[in-house]
């Protein structure tokens, strides 16, 4: 399965990238970068955690007759100790 997507990294080094962003890079898709481009997984959570507001306003100003619920409900799975 891994290798179905490892064409992004690949295009992303052909067009000149500096770096590839993803919240769910995989141990070997890392071996792709092949020094050729810097990889920052930054996991789910910490990806997404900033966009709920924004999605929140675009609704909210695009949307008018909606209305939408910002919940607080922290869905991270991941513990750090």
């Amino acid at each position: 399965m891994w290798r179905k997507r490892c064409f992004l990294i690949k295009n992303a080094i052909n067009s000149g990238s500096d770096a590839y962003i993803s919240a769910d890079i995989k141990y070997h898709e890392f071996f792709d970068a092949e020094s050729k481009i810097l990889i920052a997984d930054t996991g789910h959570f910490e990806n997404e955690q900033f966009t709920p507001e924004i999605f929140y306003d675009l609704i909210q100003k695009k949307f008018t007759t909606f209305a939408p619920y910002l919940s607080k409900v922290i869905t991270n799975p991941v513990n750090y100790f």
